[in-house]
């Protein structure tokens, strides 16, 4: 027997396809990510550059690849369900190492754009000299009715049939960093259906964009973590997160019901849960002040993206893939799989488990 690794990549080659979904109700058409179990015919595909599949975020942004293969012939069975919300300016493809990770495992993930809030919206904005950040609180709300009801219409629709794969409606995650660790704790509360939560890198605790020259915070306000059922919830969150520092994170862990623990990156930023961290986060703390620059705390805000750190300076990328990718894994094979080995893995020291793969990292609770 194999021992338990849920670091390693899985069996299985990913396949990933993409399509729509229209809430009619709402006038909503979200484009949709989905990863999933292949066929072995695909076997080596995913991580052969010359046959995985590659696109575009957008159409100005250069081509990108991701460890699966496009439209490959999906693996006969019935699949737990994983749920990523991408966080605010993001996309559906932000994470598509942890994705594809999931489906070398046997799982089925869907990755849902919240139309309004993508990365190729927010370089609109800028484009058009509008404020990009989070500071509008009539932008925000709108923000935080339609996201969690776009990933219950997302899962409706593939519970019902709509990807390429049957999942099991008994056995649903959901994930998401930033903007979307906060959809997956407020969808989480609202929709039984999800059964385990990991949130990575949340909003919803005190954060310099949140209060926008207001007063207020809409994100830790709205947020209801009153769950009326127990679902084990893993968080992952960076240590140095200049966009949402880590007591706001001891805060929303502080308030979410139990089974409930989390996990610290130490040397890490904010991007360090995307892909491409270095480039990401460099990327950002160039353009920063010129996002925020029509914000009503502009002054406040660039200061901060001063006292960032370049990329060369925090921990590498790889080891923040591989602490989402093992830990993520773990926790959703213990909560959705039922799986004792990795149930084990994660009622043990998971700093000294981090640091025997060279990552450093602090647990909480």
């Amino acid at each position: 027997m194999s021992v338990y690794d849920p670091f390693e990549r899985g069996d299985y080659p990913a396949g990933v396809r993409t399509f729509e979904v229209t809430d009619a109700s709402r006038e909503r058409t979200l484009p949709v990510e989905f990863w999933y179990p292949a066929t072995d015919a695909h076997r080596g595909q995913d991580l052969d550059p010359e046959t995985q599949d590659r696109y575009q975020p957008m159409a100005v942004a250069p081509e990108t690849s991701q460890a699966a293969v496009r439209d490959a012939a999906p693996r006969d069975g019935r699949f737990p369900l994983v749920l990523f919300s991408h966080g605010y300016g993001g996309e559906r493809r932000q994470t598509t190492h942890f994705c594809t990770h999931l489906a070398s495992h046997g799982f089925a993930v869907a990755s849902l754009d919240h139309v309004g809030n993508t990365m190729a919206d927010v370089f609109q904005q800028a484009m058009e000299g509008q404020t990009t950040m989070p500071d509008s609180l009539e932008t925000i709300q709108r923000f935080i009715e339609d996201r969690p009801l776009d990933a219950s219409f997302v899962l409706d629709r593939v519970v019902a049939g709509d990807g390429p794969v049957q999942v099991d409606p008994d056995r649903i995650g959901m994930t998401g960093h930033s903007f979307g660790g906060w959809t997956t704790l407020q969808t989480t509360g609202r929709d039984q259906r999800i059964r385990a939560a990991l949130p990575l890198a949340p909003a919803g605790g005190s954060a310099p964009f949140s209060e926008g020259g207001t007063g207020t915070n809409p994100l830790r306000d709205r947020l209801d973590l009153g769950w009326s059922r127990k679902v084990p919830t893993l968080y992952l969150v960076a240590e140095f997160d200049t966009l949402l520092p880590l007591d706001g994170m001891r805060e929303l862990i502080d308030r979410t019901p139990q089974p409930c623990r989390a996990v610290v990156l130490r040397n890490s930023d904010h991007f360090h849960f995307c892909d491409g961290v270095e480039q990401v986060h460099d990327l950002f703390k160039s353009m920063g002040p010129m996002i925020v620059a029509n914000s009503p705390d502009a002054e406040a805000t660039g200061a901060i993206f001063e006292l960032m750190k370049t990329s060369a300076e925090l921990c590498p990328g790889e080891h923040a893939y591989a602490m989402i990718q093992g830990l993520g894994l773990a926790h959703l094979d213990a909560s959705l799989r039922g799986n004792e080995e990795a149930a084990k893995l994660l009622a043990g020291d998971l700093a000294a488990l981090l640091a025997a793969r060279g990552i450093e990292a602090e647990g909480i609770g």
